[in-house]
């Protein structure tokens, strides 16, 4: 079985980005340190980031990003040693 490497690229980039934006936001408007130390790793990571309202929407487009190219290298890796 093949893996559509662009399909699963694409899920993992819209999951990926949603979390980060979901997580940014319980953050942000929960007042407390939820996930605080896991979003400033992140933030050290992807530039510009950070734990506001604008963050949140930066944080989607770099999860976006980030998460397609991983799964699209996972589903070429699969691809690849998974040959029939």
């Amino acid at each position: 079985m093949k893996l559509n490497a662009r399909a699963l690229g694409f899920t993992c980039g819209v999951i990926w980005g949603l979390a980060l934006l979901v997580l940014t936001l319980v953050s942000l408007w929960s007042g407390r340190a939820y996930g605080r130390h896991f979003l400033y790793a992140v933030a050290s990571v992807y530039p510009g980031y950070a734990i506001t309202k604008g963050g949140a929407l930066l944080g989607i487009c770099y999860g976006f990003v980030d998460g397609f190219i991983g799964g699209w290298l996972i589903a070429k890796m699969y691809n690849f040693f998974a040959k029939e």
